[in-house]
């Protein structure tokens, strides 16, 4: 049986399996997703180039296509428009369909048109890269049918799912339906876990969407993100430079009214203040919870939840029904309730002056310490302090 050029231990094809598979992901998440899709930071030309080649080697992937679809998920999310939202098609059918998907919406030429401007064009992109994609994976099967016989091929099927089955299922599938937030974004986006390594940081899918742009995707102090290990590493050697990350917040403990400054930073972590608003609030809401039962009015903490987390627009008409019903029976709940909607609305005005968001920020703040709820109340005493 030909066992080709290397006989390795089993082991050492495990490693080579592994190592060659982390060489895609970081190729997806640097160059495609934080690169290209985003603009989150500029590749010198060199890494640029290996990337595109690597991805068209071993998953024939086009980056036009990808940037598009990406781009569509981000405007569109959660909606009948997704191109694979769990949400709407259900877990199952991303999870494990996910490649069709991607298929399916790269046949789209609206969404390329529309979704993919700024991507390569060049020669080898139109002769090669993108009109013979399948060359590519053709091509690995036969080196690793070379370099290691028989058992290259099992490792080039296992290279052929890798991408498939994380990015286009685990990501798009579970990364918008279990995990923890540490944001409210408005689409159900979620962190899988906190060390983001073996899908490239991309496990960190929350902590993306509420900060698109930036080239860090790990916020809090005990996540890890390892795709910014390599960018980082590149940056300083010359073949990256960093666009945006995302801000930290800035408090200023003297401020006792709101300014232009302080909507400016409410706006740019606005999810990160809804977020903090819900916690603020969690025990305040459970305790009315525990009071509304005491008088027969049945809620859960898994509804109440959904409720302050979504525009009422979304829910369907029983549910918003439903929620009414229950809002009129706690004033607490209902202001809580309320002043969120409120809150959410500020950065949706658009038309609004400055001076003019300033007063509704303003005038927000003082309702809510004249609320008499104290969790409430501290909310906005730092709210107030965002600078």
């Amino acid at each position: 049986m030909f066992t080709g050029v290397f006989d390795l231990p089993w082991w050492g094809y495990v490693v080579y399996a592994l190592v060659v598979t982390h060489i895609t992901i970081a190729a997806v998440t640097i160059y495609l997703h934080r690169h290209s899709a985003h603009r989150a930071l500029d590749l010198h030309p060199l890494p640029s180039h290996f990337f595109r080649f690597w991805l068209w080697l071993t998953t024939g992937m086009v980056t036009r296509e990808w940037t598009a679809i990406h781009r569509k998920h981000h405007a569109k999310c959660e909606t009948a428009e997704d191109p694979h939202s769990p949400q709407v098609l259900g877990i199952n059918k991303v999870l494990w369909e996910g490649t069709e998907l991607y298929r399916k919406e790269s046949l789209n030429r609206e969404t390329l048109d529309k979704y993919g401007r700024g991507t390569p064009d060049d020669w080898i992109e139109r002769h090669l890269y993108a009109r013979h994609s399948v060359l590519g994976v053709a091509l690995l099967m036969v080196v690793n049918f070379a370099l290691f016989g028989f058992i290259g091929i099992t490792i080039w099927a296992v290279q052929m799912v890798w991408i498939p089955f994380f990015a286009a299922g685990v990501i798009n599938g579970i990364g918008h339906y279990w995990g923890y937030r540490n944001f409210q974004p408005e689409d159900a986006s979620t962190n899988i876990v906190p060390w983001g390594i073996l899908i490239g940081g991309e496990e960190l899918h929350n902590n993306h969407h509420a900060y698109a742009s930036s080239a860090r995707l790990s916020n809090r102090w005990y996540e890890f993100d390892i795709g910014w290990l390599y960018i980082r590493i590149l940056e300083t050697l010359g073949f990256a430079q960093v666009k945006k990350v995302a801000p930290e917040i800035k408090l200023d403990a003297a401020k006792t009214r709101c300014d232009l400054a302080t909507v400016q930073a409410v706006v740019t972590h606005r999810y990160d203040v809804l977020a903090r608003y819900a916690k603020s609030l969690r025990r305040t809401c459970a305790g009315e919870m525990r009071a509304l039962r005491a008088r027969a009015v049945s809620v859960d903490r898994a509804t109440l939840k959904r409720w302050l987390h979504i525009d009422a627009r979304a829910l369907p008409i029983t549910e918003r029904a439903r929620m009414n019903e229950v809002l009129s029976k706690s004033n607490v709940l209902n202001t809580v309730y309320t002043m969120r909607q409120e809150l959410a609305a500020l950065w949706q005005r658009s038309s609004a002056s400055k001076d003019e968001l300033v007063h509704q920020l303003e005038d927000w703040c003082r309702r809510a310490e004249e609320s008499g709820i104290v969790a409430l109340q501290e909310f906005s005493r730092r709210l107030r302090c965002y600078a």
